[in-house]
């Protein structure tokens, strides 16, 4: 009998293997969209609320990746540094905290924003893919679609994330995010969603800086500050786009 890391690590891999052959049309279209944005001088932006805000961080100044991909902050949902930690999935649902973000953000029409929401069903993400489309930009949305199938939307309109999206990346995981149980105790455990998302997020990364590399156009990647020239390499990226990123000053 294989033993509950065992039993983790091939849920997680079939989880993988799955986004890896399901989602390729959209992770190469995602990929594009990225492109498309880059070259046309345009910016990128994450959001997620709660646990999605790791994925959304995970992309954002990350050696490796595009230097031009922004956090969307929202105060009390970035993390689970508030406290209580209650109080960020209830600000998840408060209707309006979305417009309000998004107007005050430099976000513009022609940019792209990722918005990372395992559920899609709370208040905040659906309004934050509804008013960024408004407002002209375009939209991808990280979600499980499961959760449109059996749980009931909190949002006024009935709809979930992937309603609002120009483009749909299902994360696969079903609903509860647990993948493991055993006889004697209750709850499921074992949530696979920040692994999965995660690098279904950098599986998406990489298309992009692959495509405009094949556009003759380079991808503007950080580099790690942990090896030699890092730092210095880095610079030189903020000072070429630094009208475009915007948590380096």
């Amino acid at each position: 009998m294989s033993s509950l890391a065992d039993q983790y690590f091939d849920a997680a891999i079939g989880l993988l293997q799955r986004v890896r052959d399901e989602e390729a049309e959209a992770i190469a279209a995602a990929g594009a969209l990225l492109a498309d944005t880059v070259q046309a001088d345009g910016r990128l932006f994450a959001f997620g609320a709660g646990h999605s805000s790791l994925s959304a961080q995970d992309i954002v100044y990350r050696a490796g990746g595009l230097a031009l991909m922004n956090l969307l902050a929202v105060p009390g949902v970035v993390g689970i540094d508030v406290m209580p930690a209650t109080l960020g999935s209830a600000l998840e649902r408060v209707d309006g905290l979305a417009g309000a973000v998004l107007d005050t953000s430099p976000a513009q029409p022609g940019d792209v924003l990722v918005i990372i929401s395992l559920s899609g069903r709370n208040a905040l993400p659906v309004e934050m893919a509804m008013n960024a489309r408004a407002l002209g930009l375009k939209v991808i949305g990280v979600t499980s679609v499961a959760y449109a199938t059996e749980t009931k939307s909190r949002h006024v309109s009935g709809t979930y994330l992937k309603d609002h999206c120009d483009i749909v990346l299902d994360n696969k995981i079903a609903i509860g995010d647990a993948e493991l149980s055993v006889d004697g105790v209750e709850a499921s455990f074992g949530p696979a969603s920040s692994v999965v998302t995660n690098a279904l997020l950098q599986a998406v990364m990489a298309t992009a800086a692959g495509e405009l590399a094949a556009r003759g156009v380079t991808p503007p990647l950080l580099r790690s500050g942990n090896v030699d020239g890092g730092h210095e390499w880095n610079g030189r990226i903020f000072a070429k786009y630094g009208p475009r990123i915007f948590y380096s000053h």
